[in-house]
């Protein structure tokens, strides 16, 4: 993460919290945030110093007026006229991660080696959310190599309680 995107999402992080405003906020960087994603060569047309600064920020303004909070038209507008639109997607995740900080959100991802159901799904979501203190968005995925057990990882942490770990560890144990 570079420091100038981490400064921007800060900001306007700051702005949402002094205008109580963080999830509206948060939901129009995510439209902004698909536009790009989808288009990519528009944050080209937007960083492109041979197109007029002011036809730039006249396609922001039509693109996004009325679909996005001001807060965040005018934030764009910012980012194009100081020439700092290539760091618009880098400060996105900077304010959800700050948004999701402030929340206590957490975010998952599960894998195991068949599909679960919702039952399971439901109650490793309950475990979780009591584990960490807050509510927890999951990722859901399926690796036969596992053959069996599950691999969470959350926060920077890895649980791995996968039938492939407790073989490996036999096996080293046998090895010795």
């Amino acid at each position: 993460m570079t420091e100038i995107a981490r400064e921007y999402g800060t900001a306007l992080f700051m702005l949402g919290c002094e205008e109580n405003c963080k999830q509206e906020l948060a939901e129009g960087l995510c439209s902004v945030r698909r536009a790009f994603l989808e288009a990519p060569d528009y944050e080209r047309l937007l960083a492109s110093p041979s197109i007029p600064l002011e036809e730039r920020l006249t396609v922001i303004r039509k693109t996004f007026e009325g679909a996005v909070p001001a807060h965040v038209l005018s934030y764009l507008q910012l980012l194009c006229e100081r020439g700092r639109i290539t760091y618009f997607l880098e400060s996105v995740e900077v304010y959800q991660a700050l948004l999701d900080a402030s929340e206590r959100v957490s975010h998952a991802k599960v894998t195991s080696a068949i599909p679960l159901d919702e039952a399971e799904r439901e109650k490793l979501q309950a475990k979780l959310e009591a584990e960490l203190g807050g509510r927890v968005n999951v990722e859901y995925a399926v690796d036969a190599s596992l053959l069996g057990g599950l691999v969470v990882e959350t926060d920077g942490k890895v649980m791995d309680a996968s039938l492939r770990r407790r073989l490996r560890e036999v096996k080293e144990v046998m090895s010795k």
